[in-house]
C-alpha cells in the first residue's frame, strides 16, 4: 500500500493580484481571499516569490493578524505544498500526536509516544530539532548510538505497525513551503506570530491525517510567551482551526520557569525519560506524561473520561508495557538490539556508560539558607548552550554528553552549602561566569516548605467536547 501522495495547491487559482499587492492588502489590515493566500504559497514552492517579499509579507502578518479562516487556508495550502501520508483504512481513529513548543528538560515525547503506542494508538511523531536555548526531541534520540531519525514514509508505516510508534525528523517532501517560512520566520522577528504558529504546527500535523493531537502551549521565562494569556490566545487558534481541519485538538497551558523533571542535556534526558517509563522519575514529569496522554485518549474516545485516561496511561508506565514499546521503537530505527535491551531492562547504575558521559562533573552549594522558590530555567539553558549542548544555526554539531542535573526540588528547604546542581561537561572547569549566572538562578525565599503546583495549569478542549 503507497504510504504516501502527491498533492499542491491550484496550480492557477483565480488571483488577479500581485505579490506586492496581498503584501499592501495586509499591511494595510484587510483580509486576504483563499486564493490569494493558495497563490503566495504557490510563490513559495515554485521559488517565484522574492525572499524580501516573503519577509515583508510575514511582517505584515505579525502585524496585522489573520482571522480563523485566513490561518485555516494558510494551513491547508502549508500542508498540500508536499507528500501527504496515507495509512490503512484499518488505522482511522488511532492516528493521534502531541506536539510542543518547546521546553527546557522536556522529554516528554520519549516517554509518550510510546506509552500511547501501548495503549493501542499509532503515533507518527514527526519532531524538531532545538535551536536556541530549547532542547530537541531528535537531538535528545540521537544520544543514542545508532538511532536514526531520517525514515522514509514507507519505513514510517512499517514502524506503526511493528512498534505502533515512530519520532522522526521532517523530509524535505513534507511540508516544504513552511520550511521556507520556518527559516525566514526566525531571522525577521516573526517567530511569535500566532497565526504563523498556528498554521506551521498544525500543517505537519495535517499531512499525518490525524484524528487527535494535544499541544503542550508552554508559557513563562523561558518560552516563547511570557503569559497564560498570550498562551491561551495560541491554544485557542489551535484548537479552533484544528475543528476546521477535522482535528479534535487539545492545548495544555503549561508553565516554563523551572526545567521539567531534574535533568537537561540530551543523554541525561534519555535517562531520565528512561526512568519515566520504567514507572519512576520526577513527579512532575510523569504527571505532566500521563496528563497530555490521558486528555488524548479521552478525545479520542479510547477513554471514557479524562480521569480514567490519566489512570490508563499511567498503568502502561508501571506495567513496563510502555518501556517494551520504546525498546522496539529503538530497535525499528538503528538501534543495536544488545544496546536497546541493556538501556531498557537495566537499573540507572547498570546503563551507566551506555549513553554519553562527560568528562567532568562539578557541584554547586546553596549559598545561604532557605526555600526553593524557583530554579530558573532560561539561565540554565543558556549557560549548557555555551557549553556545547545547543546550537545558534540549523546543522551545528552538539555535545550529548553536556547536561546538568537538579539535586533539589522547588519547596524544598535547604541549608547553606547543601549541593544543589550537578554540571556534566567537557572541562577542565567550569568559568566564573558559568558559575555566578548558575548560581543566581536558584531562588531561595525565607518561607515554610511547600508542595509545588502542577506544571499543567489549563486545558483548552475542542467545542465538541464541551458542555
Amino acid at each position: 500500500m503507497a504510504a504516501t501522495q502527491r498533492t499542491g495547491p491550484d496550480s492557477s487559482p483565480q488571483n488577479p493580484s500581485t505579490i506586492p499587492e496581498l503584501i499592501k492588502k495586509k499591511r494595510d489590515g484587510a483580509r486576504l481571499e483563499d486564493a490569494e493566500i493558495r497563490s503566495f504559497v504557490q510563490g513559495l514552492t515554485e521559488g517565484t516569490v522574492q525572499e524580501a517579499q516573503i519577509g515583508a509579507m510575514l511582517m505584515a502578518i505579525r502585524l496585522q493578524g489573520m482571522d480563523l479562516g485566513e490561518t485555516e487556508i494558510l494551513t491547508r495550502a502549508l500542508a498540500e505544498s508536499g507528500q501527504q501520508l496515507q495509512w490503512p483504512e484499518a488505522w482511522g481513529g488511532l492516528l493521534v500526536d502531541k506536539h510542543s513548543t518547546g521546553g527546557v528538560g522536556d522529554k516528554v515525547s520519549l516517554v509518550l509516544a510510546p506509552a500511547l503506542a501501548a495503549c493501542g494508538c499509532k503515533v507518527p511523531m514527526i519532531s524538531g530539532r532545538g535551536l536556541g536555548h530549547t532542547g530537541g526531541t531528535l537531538d535528545k534520540l540521537e544520544a543514542i548510538p545508532g538511532f536514526s531519525v531520517v525514515q522514509s514514509p514507507e519505513q514510517m508505516q512499517e514502524l506503526l505497525e511493528r512498534v505502533g510508534c515512530c519520532i522522526v525528523g521532517q523530509s524535505r517532501e513534507l511540508v516544504p513551503a513552511d520550511g521556507i517560512l520556518y527559516a525566514i520566520r526566525d531571522v525577521t522577528a516573526t517567530v511569535d506570530s500566532l497565526p504563523l504558529i498556528t498554521a506551521s504546527i498544525l500543517s505537519k500535523k495535517a499531512v499525518e491525517r490525524l484524528s487527535t493531537l494535544v499541544v503542550d502551549v508552554k508559557f513563562g521565562e523561558a518560552a516563547i510567551f511570557p503569559s497564560q494569556e498570550r498562551a491561551r490566545e495560541l491554544a485557542q487558534a489551535l484548537v479552533g482551526v484544528g475543528a476546521r481541519l477535522g482535528i479534535r485538538v487539545a492545548a495544555a497551558l503549561t508553565t516554563m520557569d523551572s526545567p521539567l523533571g531534574r535533568c537537561v542535556g540530551h543523554g541525561l534526558e534519555v535517562e531520565e525519560a528512561l526512568q519515566c517509563l520504567e514507572g519512576g522519575g520526577p513527579t512532575d514529569l510523569r504527571d505532566l506524561v500521563t496528563q497530555l496522554g490521558g486528555s488524548l485518549l479521552w478525545l479520542n474516545g479510547q477513554a471514557p473520561t479524562l480521569t480514567k485516561g490519566v489512570a490508563q496511561l499511567g498503568a502502561m508506565l508501571d506495567s513496563g508495557s510502555a518501556l517494551g514499546r520504546f525498546q522496539a521503537m529503538l530497535e525499528a530505527q538503528g538501534v543495536a538490539s544488545d544496546l536497546a535491551q541493556a538501556l531498557c531492562s537495566g537499573s540507572s547504575a547498570q546503563r551507566q556508560g551506555l549513553l554519553p558521559t562527560a568528562p567532568f562533573k562539578d557541584e554547586l552549594r546553596a549559598a545561604s539558607e532557605g526555600t526553593v522558590q524557583m530554579i530558573q530555567a532560561l539561565p540554565l539553558a543558556q549557560v549548557l548552550h555555551e557549553l556545547g549542548a545547543g546550537r545558534t544555526r540549523a546543522g551545528e554539531p552538539l555535545h550529548h554528553d553536556v547536561g546538568l542535573e537538579l539535586l533539589v526540588t522547588i519547596g524544598q528547604r535547604l541549608s547553606a552549602g547543601t549541593p544543589w546542581i550537578r554540571v556534566h561537561h567537557k572541562g577542565p572547569s567550569l568559568s566564573p561566569s558559568h558559575h555566578q549566572k548558575l548560581q543566581e538562578a536558584l531562588k531561595l525565599s525565607d518561607g515554610a516548605p511547600f508542595v509545588p503546583d502542577p506544571c499543567l495549569r489549563e486545558l483548552i478542549l475542542p467545542p465538541s467536547m464541551k458542555g
